[in-house]
């Protein structure tokens, strides 16, 4: 694709891009990081260097977009660039903390759904205190929090629940009760953001667990089973409601 035919990363901020248009890059960014694909992360990044999230890929002119939706900006730091879309297919990133469900036992390996194209491992060590004694007590059908080690298009999928220092850090296996149901991408990336202000609210309403997955899972859990399935309601409302609107509606549910 010839460089003439793209249009400045800058000028397309907040509007429509679809698959195959061309981004150009001012020419203060590296291009160290040229065919770099780096996923969006909370620390600053390096003066000068492009973070390039979901929806785009580098090229030799700039930045590619591979899937629709309203281009973002971050300017902090070294600068991100990313697709936001209402995407439900998820496709594992190294790094991203997911549920999983348990779907069979393989040796000393467990398989897990996690919403992409093929199951993810987990191996019984994978554990905090696990030993070839000590072997957690997972089963077939139970949520599994965790986060991806390996993740790429050649290999399977592999999930740990533990961090470097070998610590869970909340990781593992998600309580029995409670409720499991699935959103877009789109709106797990809100929920997720620092500044959310959907789950203070919620947590103004009622007292209740909660558990995000990056592939588009929530697990909830309050006291009873009627203020579980308001708040489930509310979260899966709250992707199309206004402020004022999601205000509303926990005024609604506030007295019971």
């Amino acid at each position: 694709m010839a460089a003439e035919r793209g249009a400045a990363a800058e000028a397309c901020v907040g509007q429509v891009v679809l698959p195959g248009d061309l981004l150009l890059l001012p020419a203060q960014y590296d291009e160290d990081a040229e065919g770099e694909r780096l996923r969006l992360s909370a620390g600053a990044a390096p003066v000068g260097r492009l973070l390039c999230g979901p929806g785009l890929r580098r090229c030799a002119a700039g930045l590619l977009v591979t899937k629709c939706g309203l281009l973002r900006h971050r300017p902090a730091g070294g600068g991100a660039y990313w697709v936001d879309s209402q995407q439900k297919r998820y496709v594992p990133v190294k790094g991203d903390h997911v549920i999983g469900i348990v779907t069979a036992k393989a040796g000393d390996v467990f398989k897990l759904d996690v919403g992409g194209s093929e199951p993810a491992s987990l191996s019984y060590l994978a554990f905090e205190g696990a030993t070839k004694r000590n072997r957690p007590n997972v089963q077939v059908g139970d949520l599994i929090y965790g986060q991806f080690l390996v993740a790429n298009k050649d290999m399977e999928p592999e999930m740990v629940c533990i961090d470097s220092s070998g610590k869970s850090s909340g990781m593992g296996i998600i309580g029995q009760d409670g409720f499991l149901f699935k959103v877009s991408l789109g709106l797990i990336r809100k929920l997720l953001s620092p500044k959310c202000e959907i789950i203070q609210e919620l947590s103004q309403l009622y007292p209740f667990e909660l558990v995000l997955g990056m592939n588009g899972r929530i697990w909830v859990k309050a006291k009873t089973i009627q203020q579980t399935l308001i708040i489930v309601n509310i979260l899966e409302a709250s992707e199309y409601m206004t402020a004022e609107q999601r205000k509303q509606a926990l005024a609604k549910f506030s007295g019971n």
